[in-house]
């Protein structure tokens, strides 16, 4: 598996209703193209929402980015969509390696873990 880390800075006030819309619409398109949701949060300063896109490899990810970026709705709520954000950023595809099922971390890193 490969996974994107995408990094976007959300406008001021507009949190709430870009999770609203990346939990209820978003979520469901990217993963009926065959794009999986690795993990999701937000800084502590809810500026910025984070979120890992998953591939099975790396040759997949043009084709199946094509057919989300290909549909209608995506054509036509594109705008609104962006219009949420300030600012997009996208990491390089790596692979993804699972280091162990429990992680040390910060109470407020927003990592997600298992058994935690």
């Amino acid at each position: 598996m490969v996974g994107q880390l995408r990094i976007y800075t959300i406008n001021k006030g507009m949190m709430d209703s870009w999770l609203k819309l990346f939990r209820e619409e978003l979520v469901p398109r990217v993963k009926e193209a065959g794009i999986g949701v690795h993990t999701v949060w937000v800084n502590e300063e809810r500026t910025q929402f984070i979120w890992i896109r998953t591939y099975g490899s790396k040759a997949e990810i043009e084709p199946k980015e094509a057919v989300f970026y290909g549909t209608d709705w995506w054509k036509e709520n594109v705008d609104f969509l962006r219009g949420h954000q300030a600012h997009r950023s996208c990491g390089p595809v790596c692979k993804l390696t699972a280091v162990s099922d429990t992680v040390s971390r910060s109470p407020h890193s927003g990592v997600s873990t298992s058994g935690q």
